[in-house]
């Protein structure tokens, strides 16, 4: 894009408030070099980048980077084998950690599950030196001091700094405590050419003995190095330039060991800074509340209740701008102060900050163009110096456009053909316009003249827009309003503000006939327009209270689905622990019934089958249904009486009602034998008489029972599965079933062949099989009892 649109449409405003964001000097460079691209990939590579950072902004709160200083400069000295200070080294260390802290954050994000369409990709591209990221951790701290950690000599050397310092600090002590102190103008010890001295007034030199090195101003006080720790300091220089000879063998040895990742250690930075530069774009996106735009190839420009970047979006009015699908060129018409040059300033900056990859300011599933360039005639550019009047200036950028243009180039002219005579100002508007639709490029114009309100009407591909006035106010509303053209208001306007009757008719008569005919269509225009969108407004009302509706439902029904699944957890939780308390029961119950079998079959009485199914009916929980009404009433349609025939539903069988034991009980006639039931185990059914009279008894359960014939084993370890499988196959053996199928799913097969061991070893199994295919195939076994 040419520098002058940047310029004209204030982008340069946009790239500093991103900029400002930014916490790495790469990031700020990319900030303030941002430009845009007419290339659609790039574009779509970029708006990606930017869709990403928004997501991670919105989710983790963005990619964690530090201040980063730029370290090219440090890396180029590298290369050259210079050797590097402390402060230097530590800001290559600042970029391996943000480097092993990015690397940690995308992994947590890849765990997280996170879609991600491109950044996750310069992550990859970063590279870890783990061995230069300890050596330099551990020798050098943040503001580029040399730990005691970077060698043991190093560490030797300022313990015994630290210990001649402390003798010195002791001596000096004694002498400005003790009885010398009397010679000394002040009892402060200080330094003085890197040596430790006092303060001794000059008339009493001699009693210390040692070096002066100093006097203050006046010379009274003399800062003398006592003879006590002459031979003190020299041990502490000699210890101090062993100190820095070692800590530069220690920043030399550091510096060879970066050299040679000169290379990787460039590419985390500028992968850094990029980063950083996401960042921004994301951040600079939320502040002013923008999305992501659509990009439409063939320039169907359809803007959503867009505003200009630069404004408080609270307050600015925001407006529908469309633009390529059934026509190329609008002129828009209307008084001044109307939001005309806002509303062109508006289009091009969003169609530049779409292509130059970043969210714009309007609603979401907005659209804009891909522009090889974008030209703009905005404002008063009279220029002194060149002595062009405002007409003449205009002129000159107008043709210097007409010679750039393409058919994939954004014109945006504001009043075309002002600043001449009207009549002549018009045709050439209308010809500039002519000229710019021989090429097919796309044109935005603004014009008082309303000659072209007709242009726009006989023009094929060409529309008339207006900025909405509200008459009533005398105020502009800064709508647009796309295919109505602007009217004159000075006549409405006028007799507001008292101006007589008879001159506003008098001047009335003076405009042609034509043009007040255009005038009331206009009118009616715009009254059909606020028509529609009080209806719109109306409707919308109505829509935002279902919304309301539906979302609260919705809260409702989530809610309602929570409390469900919390009390069910409840329930499950008080079943499991009545289910363990029954199963030691029921277990012991199965192993008499199993002795009884194994003592053969026609040992085991009825009487005796009868009584151990008894005692484990007796396991059942009862459940308190009388607060549920619905089955209350259920329940009194199906009261029992004396005579009623009934199946008793544990034991499968069918009886006689004989009289009620008490509230809970009824005594049953069960074949031969007489039983007392509970009410809840039984159930009312018609038997015909034919059946009533039969008097023989089966020891077989029906499948009411509730014993399913099915056991589904999936997601049990073995051990688990193997005792539901003994006690499924004892409960399935009494209940008389020929055959069930075990569902243990295929897996490893480790659990398939537990199975298939403990029925090969079980004496009541005839065989088992594995199910057909549509019944689960090898992931489940039919069993088949003698």
């Amino acid at each position: 894009m040419h520098s002058k649109i940047l310029k004209t449409l204030e982008y340069d405003k946009i790239r500093q408030k991103i900029a400002d964001y930014t916490v790495t000097e790469n990031g700020k460079k990319l900030a303030l070099n941002l430009i845009p691209s007419s290339d659609a990939e790039t574009i779509e590579r970029n708006l990606a980048e930017t869709q990403d950072g928004a997501d991670i902004l919105r989710l983790k709160g963005g990619i964690p980077m530090p201040k980063l200083l730029d370290i090219k400069a440090l890396l180029k000295r590298l290369e050259i084998d210079a050797t590097l200070n402390g402060k230097e080294l530590a800001m290559i260390a600042k970029v391996l950690r943000a480097t092993n802290v990015v690397k940690a954050f995308f992994r947590e994000l890849a765990d997280d599950e996170i879609d991600l369409k491109s950044v996750d990709k310069l992550n990859e591209d970063l590279q870890t030196i783990p061995e230069v990221s300890k050596k330099l951790l551990v020798s050098i701290e943040s503001d580029g001091h040399v730990t005691d950690d970077a060698s043991s000599l190093l560490k030797s050397l300022r313990k015994q700094i630290e210990s001649t310092e402390g003798t010195i600090r002791d001596k000096l002590s004694s002498l400005t405590h003790g009885s010398k102190a009397k010679y000394l103008s002040d009892s402060l010890v200080t330094i003085r050419n890197d040596r430790y001295v006092i303060p001794v007034k000059a008339e009493n030199r001699g009693q210390f003995g040692g070096v002066v090195h100093d006097q203050s101003a006046s010379g009274q006080t003399l800062f003398v190095e006592p003879q006590a720790i002459v031979d003190l300091n020299n041990r502490l220089k000699q210890q101090q330039l062993a100190e820095k000879e070692e800590i530069q063998r220690i920043l030399r040895e550091l510096s060879e060991l970066v050299a040679p990742h000169t290379q990787e250690l460039e590419q985390n930075a500028l992968i850094l800074g990029k980063m950083d530069f996401i960042n921004a774009k994301a951040q600079y996106a939320k502040e002013i509340h923008a999305t992501l735009p659509e990009i439409s190839l063939e320039n169907d420009i359809y803007i959503r209740r867009a505003w200009h970047p630069l404004l408080n979006p609270k307050t600015v009015v925001k407006n529908d701008i469309a633009l390529g699908k059934d026509y190329q060129a609008i002129v828009i018409t209307g008084p001044n102060t109307g939001g005309k040059t806002i509303t062109l300033k508006t289009l091009g900056l969003i169609q530049l900050m779409a292509q130059s990859g970043l969210f714009i300011p309007a609603n979401e599933e907005s659209r804009v163009g891909v522009f090889d360039e974008i030209f703009a005639d905005i404002g008063d550019e009279q220029s002194i110096e060149q002595s062009l009047s405002t007409f003449s200036s205009h002129m000159t950028n107008i043709v210097e456009i007409l010679n750039s243009i393409t058919a994939n180039s954004l014109i945006l002219f504001d009043e075309l053909g002002a600043g001449t005579d009207p009549q002549e100002g018009a045709a050439l508007a209308i010809s500039i316009l002519d000229a710019i639709g021989a090429v097919g490029s796309y044109v935005v114009a603004t014009t008082h003249y309303p000659e072209l309100k007709a242009y726009g009407f006989e023009r094929p591909q060409t529309i008339n827009a207006s900025m909405e006035f509200d008459s009533e106010t005398l105020q502009p509303t800064y709508h647009l309003l796309i295919g109505i053209p602007g009217r004159s208001n000075a006549f409405d306007i006028s007799k507001r503000l008292g101006l007589s009757e008879q001159i506003v008719n008098s001047a009335r008569q003076m405009v042609s006939q034509d043009s007040q005919d255009l005038n009331e269509m206009i009118s009616d225009l715009v009254k059909k327009r606020h028509d529609a969108e009080e209806k719109q407004a109306f409707y919308k009302k109505y829509l935002k209270e279902a919304e309301k509706l539906h979302h609260d439902l919705e809260v409702g029904f989530e809610r309602f689905e929570s409390q469900k699944d919390n009390q069910m957890n409840q329930a499950k939780k008080e079943a499991n622990g009545i289910i363990e308390n029954a199963q030691k029961k029921a277990d012991q119950i199965i192993a008499e019934l199993r002795k009884m079998r194994m003592q053969g079959a026609n040992a085991v009485k009825e009487n005796e089958l009868v009584d151990a199914k008894t005692k484990l009916n007796q396991l059942e929980q009862p459940i308190n249904l009388k607060k549920n009404r619905v089955l209350k009433r259920a329940k009194n349609q199906k009261e029992f009486h004396v005579d009623d025939d009934v199946l008793v539903k544990s034991y499968g069988q069918k009886g006689v009602l004989l009289r009620q034991s008490d509230a809970d009980h009824w005594e049953v006639q069960i074949g031969i034998l007489k039983m007392k039931i509970e009410t809840s185990d039984l159930e009312k059914i018609k038997v015909d008489e034919k059946q009533k009279s039969h008097s023989g008894v089966s020891v077989k359960r029906s499948s009411s029972s509730g014993l399913p014939t099915t056991l589904d084993l999936r997601g049990q370890t073995k051990e688990e599965a193997l005792m539901s499988v003994d006690r499924y196959i004892d409960s399935a053996l009494l209940a008389g079933y020929p055959s069930v199928t075990i569902v243990h799913g295929k897996g490893t097969g480790a659990l398939q062949s537990a199975i298939k061991q403990y029925l090969s070893n079980n004496k009541s199994v005839k065989s088992f099989n594995y199910a057909s295919a549509n019944a689960g195939g090898d992931g489940a076994t039919i069993v088949n009892f003698k």
